[in-house]
């Protein structure tokens, strides 16, 4: 409690988990914008997903802010948000080649889901040889360096 109260991002977040996992949307929904707030990506993800599902928050614009949060934390690095986006971007919108370039900016960073739905693109025919083989190595550099 004392981080939370020294506005620790990390202390924060974790405290919007178990709001969360207590079923308290709401309580979560506060702590993570918090977070958020303070720079934690993990909470900007993570409001996303309140927003996705409907939980804790204003039914109003729910989709915009889900798709903002989602690019805000790509934007900052998170991994997850940018698979989420590229699925987003393929399945609800039909926009393959925005998803191609989110999967490969998170294959880069050593997303193996990404890479996985990557090789399926390539395989589909959505992403030609040059791309798929350069983001193929610069995972391989990422997960290696890991």
């Amino acid at each position: 409690m004392k981080r939370v109260a020294a506005n620790d991002p990390v202390a924060i977040q974790e405290r919007g988990k178990k709001h969360y996992q207590e079923g308290h949307y709401r309580g979560a929904f506060e702590y993570w914008r918090k977070a958020a707030e303070l720079g934690n990506v993990d909470a900007i993800y993570l409001l996303s997903l309140l927003y996705r599902d409907g939980r804790g928050v204003v039914l109003r614009r729910m989709k915009e802010k889900e798709w903002y949060q989602l690019e805000e934390a790509a934007i900052a690095g998170h991994v997850g948000a940018r698979f989420t986006l590229a699925r987003n971007e393929k399945t609800r919108c039909g926009r393959t080649d925005r998803a191609v370039k989110h999967l490969i900016i998170a294959a880069n960073l050593g997303c193996d889901y990404s890479m996985k739905a990557l090789k399926q693109c390539h395989e589909n025919g959505e992403v030609d040889d040059d791309k798929f083989t350069t983001a193929l190595q610069a995972h391989k550099t990422a997960v290696d360096m890991n």
